[in-house]
């Protein structure tokens, strides 16, 4: 397996110093997706829990619905290590359609990749279920401490983004570092998927970043209930989780946080206006 961080000779300025001294850097490189014969997807990603990233990408957008409808996932004949390959249990009618679309993505952004805005429709977000779920503010504080202490590659390279799994509790259930945002969530998604844990209604989700509104989406899809970013969400971001009956929480970090929708599940809050 590929390493997710290499180093590299670099020139560091310091003041009026300068001198030359080796730094490591994130691994970027291109995973291919192939569904079945036909390449599904290309993207920008850290190497690593590649056959996670394929199994939540499908997932995430929409392609498959459950773990059953996976024949097998793994890699192609030859071994390449820059692509997956998954086989679906049975024929389905929307298969080929996601196929054509033959989705490109950047580490930064999946949703530029689409081959159209009219292709954001065709995974429409899903609404969440009603529950009881009543989380105390000290839970949500705690999140970003217990990501930053498992962020390994990130110690390494001050490069990647992560997102992390926790149970209701505010307990860590798995993180994935990735390059690029959307596929960190993908390979947490995956590993969930692949584990017989979706959907995951009874879980939190953490980002490293910003909320965009494709990781809402994803998250939407997986069945999380909440989800919390160190960063800011955008107004789409914002729009789609108020729809869909989700909790997005923003600017989570030094002892403060923002509820942009969804505070009923925050103790204390209740229901805004």
């Amino acid at each position: 397996m590929n390493a997710a961080a290499i180093p590299a000779p670099i020139g560091r300025v310091k003041g009026s110093k300068a001198s030359r001294v080796e730094d490591m850097l994130a691994v970027e490189e291109p995973l291919e997706i192939r569904l079945g014969g036909e390449s599904l997807s290309v993207t920008m990603r850290t190497p690593g829990d590649d056959v996670e990233l394929a199994a939540g990408f499908l997932f995430s957008e929409g392609i498959i619905s459950d773990f059953s409808e996976i024949r097998s996932v793994g890699r192609p004949s030859d071994g390449c290590p820059n692509v997956v390959v998954i086989e679906l249990a049975s024929s389905r009618p929307n298969a080929g359609m996601h196929a054509r679309r033959n989705f490109l993505m950047t580490s930064a952004c999946g949703v530029c990749g689409k081959a159209s805005l009219r292709d954001l429709k065709v995974n429409a977000c899903p609404a969440l279920p009603r529950d009881e779920i009543q989380l105390e503010p000290e839970i949500i504080h705690g999140l970003p401490e217990w990501l930053r202490r498992e962020q390994s590659a990130f110690d390494t390279t001050g490069g990647l983004h992560a997102a992390a799994r926790f149970n209701l509790g505010g307990e860590l259930e798995s993180v994935r570092e990735d390059v690029g945002r959307h596929n960190a969530v993908d390979k947490l998604i995956g590993h969930a998927l692949l584990d017989h844990r979706t959907p995951l209604r009874s879980s939190l989700l953490l980002v490293s970043g910003r909320a965009s509104f494709e990781l809402v989406q994803k998250a939407l899809m997986a069945g999380f209930p909440v989800l919390a970013a160190v960063g800011a969400p955008s107004s789409l971001a914002v729009a789609t989780a108020e729809r869909s009956g989700m909790t997005l929480i923003g600017f989570l970090r030094n002892g403060r946080f923002n509820v942009y929708a969804g505070s009923n599940r925050i103790r204390g809050l209740g229901v805004m206006p």
